[in-house]
């Protein structure tokens, strides 16, 4: 069984999946009580995938789509850095600040959860 948290216009709802099945059917399904979440944050400061200090994550499960950016390259806050596809969406993942590319953690066709680190940033 997988738990996850789904926010439908507002709403926050946890649901709970059966692993291993092709028909995805839903176990349970409740609303929380809590009020809804905000979204994470697309970079948090580490030191253990990439060789940079800030990390880049994938805020959606998916496939990427394509890499937009490269190891030493200059990004400013909001360039594109890898591209999702995610629900038959391209979804940008985009540099959290200014700074320098270290590494790039995935290769295009690959598969991502959420949280999942996409690149590091210098």
């Amino acid at each position: 069984m997988k738990n996850y948290t789904i926010t439908v216009n507002g709403n926050v709802y946890q649901v709970t999946v059966e692993e291993g099945t092709t028909d995805g059917v839903v176990q349970a399904a409740t609303k929380a009580v809590s009020a809804p979440k905000a979204a994470p944050a697309a970079a948090a400061p580490a030191a253990s995938v990439g060789a940079g200090s800030v990390k880049v994550n994938a805020s959606v499960p998916g496939k990427v789509l394509r890499v937009e950016a490269s190891v030493g390259q200059s990004v400013k806050a909001g360039d594109n850095i890898v591209i999702l596809e995610s629900m038959k969406m391209e979804i940008p993942v985009v540099a959290p600040q200014d700074g320098t590319i270290a590494s790039i953690d995935v290769s295009e066709g690959a598969a991502v959860e959420n949280g999942d680190v996409l690149a590091t940033m210098d």
